[in-house]
């Protein structure tokens, strides 16, 4: 497959994800995200939970309050369209 062919394939998904201000690499994090979500839910403190994971996943704290942030917000529908 090429470049051009996977391009055009994803179009709609890729588009999406520009809108939605998604980084290609944030992919990156979507297990980190849910590890958190899972040491919340079990009742770990938000500072050991940011703690445990900028020394997992070797990024600072402070990226790891900015993923969490970026990752926790709802995205609005109303913007998206279908390609035309």
């Amino acid at each position: 497959m090429k470049v051009h062919e996977l391009l055009t394939f994803n179009r709609e998904l890729l588009s999406r994800i520009h809108r939605a201000g998604i980084r290609p690499d944030d992919y990156r994090y979507a297990d980190l995200y849910a590890e958190y979500e899972a040491l919340a839910a079990a009742g770990e403190k938000v500072t050991y939970i940011v703690a445990c994971l900028a020394a997992k996943y070797g990024v600072s704290e402070r990226q790891i309050y900015n993923l969490l942030d970026k990752f926790g917000r709802d995205i609005n529908y109303c913007n998206f369209h279908a390609v035309e």
